[in-house]
């Protein structure tokens, strides 16, 4: 059986994912016992690098692949040895009109995004109307963000920090549609500003929930500048760093650990029980910080109702290309459309209807999804070899296919998307992305697909939920919360420190710092 240093822990951190791991570096350097239990043989949870394809020497980042909400004070305060890299382009979108082939093209700097816009839409308007609605985006996003590593706010305290009561109405109040449909005329430039509102939600632009105005919040606001940036050495290189820090303060990680029951009454100590590939084991902590989803917290407290069902509605695919395509829009390099987003049939009628389709139970006739390659603007996730061949890598990410729909045949329906997926990217394609596709050691094409139950079954999130659960809004949800963390319980000495809690999603240990401030009383 599995011997600790310690009898009795300050910390036990149930979850090796990044936010666990922040968590565990930031009470560690305080001079406090902590011990992480991980199910896994490996830490990182959903933020890691592997090599998916057998004999291929390309290590992608196979879940989570963009960062943008990591605070640099995180970075700063554990001392990580992790850097993102900026990519020159924000996006590019295809679209044929009057049967020819064009595209918007968002970066490369502003004349080039300039004239994208006027070739598309005829007129210098919807330039103009881009500028003010993301300068009013980027001016809230810098007071913003720095809240997220402060006591949650009231509501009324963020409103009045943010000072801008029209961007408070677009983004708190009315469902993003209306935004979008007043400031954008063009069917397409609307699409490309709704997309960041449904990565990983479902939702309609005039969803009454407002979760889609939640979710566009989140990526909108990172760094205080809404930058999307490209990790290092993959999202492995995040994890590993924070793995490295929390060792190196005096943490105790130990993979394989899959934690069954925490049994509290919320005064310190609670009894963590796991399960080992040799048996049964039992860890006594003051404190335990879950990272985990609120309906995994639930089950592990024997509570009767654990947490209300959620539901992912992403496909993730991963490719390796021996090159990248031909586009059929010759105004734009493939290196310039891939490295920034490349979007595909997401205009915002095409989300519409692929919304529609999806909350009837149908799989989108026309899949919208979005790709990049990571490998343009940081070639060291290949072998020397394959970059000397020219070899890229691509990360897709589909909308609007929410779990439910793979519930009967997750295999077939995953392969009736792809193909239905990839049928969208050739139609702006000079030849057919299949013909770019690298071979692995067993001849096989290097591509993947992960549905939202491919997603809960590997890494157990929720209805394959990449969020755990609907983002929530980054203030108290009531007069009592505010002051403190959103990592509470209805336990004192048990904490929720993953993506679950208030300001958790995305890569950002947002979740494992705040957690950390709370046990320490900050």
């Amino acid at each position: 059986m599995t011997s600790f240093g310690h009898d009795v822990y300050d910390d036990v951190i149930v979850g090796g994912g990044h936010n666990g791991l922040v968590a565990a570096a930031y009470l560690a350097r305080a001079g406090r016992s902590v011990l992480v239990l991980e199910r896994l043989g490996n830490t990182g949870g959903a933020a890691i690098s592997t090599r998916p394809f057998v004999g291929v020497d390309a290590r992608l980042s196979r879940y989570s692949y963009l960062v943008s909400l990591l605070p640099a004070k995180i970075v700063r305060d554990l001392g990580l040895e992790f850097a993102v890299r900026k990519r020159t382009v924000s996006s590019y979108t295809p679209v044929e009109r009057d049967g020819r082939p064009g595209g918007l093209l968002v970066g490369g700097g502003e004349s080039r995004t300039r004239e994208s816009f006027a070739r598309l839409t005829g007129s210098e308007r919807e330039y103009e109307s881009w500028r003010a609605f993301y300068g009013r985006t980027g001016r809230l996003a810098e007071k913003v963000f720095p809240t997220l590593t402060e006591p949650l706010p009231t509501r009324a305290e963020l409103r009045a920090r943010i000072d801008d009561e029209t961007a408070w109405r677009m983004l708190f109040e009315e469902p993003l549609g209306r935004a979008v449909e007043e400031h954008f005329a063009d069917d397409l430039v609307r699409g490309v500003v709704l997309t960041d509102a449904l990565i990983g939600t479902f939702a309609d632009a005039h969803d009454a929930s407002l979760a889609q105005n939640r979710c566009f919040l989140y990526h909108v606001i990172g760094g205080g500048t809404g930058d999307w940036d490209v990790p290092v050495g993959g999202m492995g290189a995040l994890t590993d760093a924070l793995a490295a820090a929390a060792r190196a303060a005096g943490a105790e990680i130990a993979t394989g650990h899959e934690v069954l029951r925490i049994e509290t009454h919320g005064r310190a100590p609670a009894e963590v029980t796991f399960r080992t590939a040799t048996g049964e084991g039992r860890v006594v902590g003051r404190t335990v910080l879950v990272n985990a989803s609120p309906r995994a917290l639930g089950e592990l407290l024997g509570e009767a109702e654990p947490a209300p069902p959620v539901e992912g509605a992403q496909l993730k695919v991963n490719m390796l290309l021996r090159r990248l395509p031909r586009l059929r829009d010759t105004s734009v390099d493939p290196r310039e459309a891939f490295g920034g987003t490349f979007h595909i049939a997401e205009g915002y009628a095409e989300l519409a209807r692929a919304y529609a389709e999806a909350a009837t139970g149908e799989l989108p006739s026309v899949p919208p999804s979005e790709i990049y390659c990571h490998s343009l603007t940081d070639p060291s996730i290949l072998g020397p070899e394959l970059v000397a061949q020219g070899y890229q890598t691509l990360t897709l990410f589909g909308l609007h296919t929410p779990a439910r729909l793979f519930g009967h045949d997750n295999q077939g329906a995953r392969e009736v998307l792809l193909t239905g997926t990839l049928a969208q990217l050739d139609a702006h394609l000079e030849e057919p992305i299949t013909d770019c596709l690298a071979f692995d050691a067993d001849g096989r094409p290097c591509i993947e697909a992960k549905t939202p139950l491919d997603l809960e079954r590997e890494l157990r999130l929720p209805g394959g939920h990449i969020f755990h659960r609907d983002l929530s809004w980054p203030y108290a949800q009531d007069q009592g919360a505010a002051g403190r963390w959103g990592v509470g319980t209805p336990y004192a000495n048990v904490l929720l420190c993953g993506a679950g809690a208030v300001r958790g999603g995305g890569v950002s240990g947002v979740p494992g710092h705040n957690a950390a401030m709370a046990v320490l009383g900050h």
